[in-house]
């Protein structure tokens, strides 16, 4: 077993392992840095693959930007513990299904028919002119542009669902009117009352 199997292996135990954890996790921060380490070990697995412009595009954008997101968004909502394993045991049947049914299709879909080494072959050493961001690209704009844009639309709507539970309508919230500053006048809100002065020094 040379170096390269025993580093995939490290890489895919701590997946695995922090998979797990996110999924088993009562605590929603932990739960998201859980997910942090199992992108780091994603893209470990991807280095070793010769993807290193997905690895990298791993780190940056889903570990330094939208976990960063997802952090800010569930300190922003301060969801109730007991709330949450309330609705767990109403929606645990649901989930057991469709769970069970994504599991089926991934075996269906990454089953060693599909993926086996008699099937697919092992990975090219290419040499160090190659550019994996050529051959992405050349991929992702010409034979997949349409899943491109709808990921890209996808995308747009969970911003826009994000920011619109975090401003949810509260009773004890403040909200301004512009238009009611707009058309304030000064004899509304300012009153001009004459004190009569003391002669006698406030006696």
């Amino acid at each position: 077993m040379g170096s390269e199997q025993i580093i995939f292996y490290i890489l895919s135990f701590w997946l695995v392992a922090s998979s797990l954890a996110m999924i088993f996790s009562r605590n929603t921060a932990k739960a998201a840095l859980f997910l942090v380490l199992a992108f780091f070990s994603a893209a470990g697995i991807w280095i070793l693959l010769e993807a290193e412009f997905l690895a990298i595009t791993l780190i940056l954008v889903y570990v330094g930007a939208v976990m960063v997101l997802f952090l800010f968004i569930i300190k922003m909502l301060n969801v109730d513990k007991s709330t949450v394993r309330a609705k767990f045991a109403v929606y645990l049947p649901i989930g057991l299904v469709v769970a069970a049914i994504i599991i089926a299709e991934m075996a269906l879909v990454l089953g060693p028919s599909q993926f086996g080494l008699d099937v697919v072959a092992a990975p090219q050493r290419h040499s160090a002119d190659y550019s994996n961001i050529t051959e992405l690209a050349l991929q992702l704009y010409t034979v997949y542009v349409y899943p491109f844009e709808l990921a890209a639309i996808l995308l747009l709507i969970a911003i826009i669902a994000a920011i619109t539970l975090v401003h949810r309508k509260e009773t004890n919230r403040k909200k301004q009117s512009i238009s009611d500053q707009v058309s304030v006048k000064a004899k509304d809100r300012v009153r001009v009352v004459s004190i009569a002065s003391n002669a006698k020094g406030g006696e």
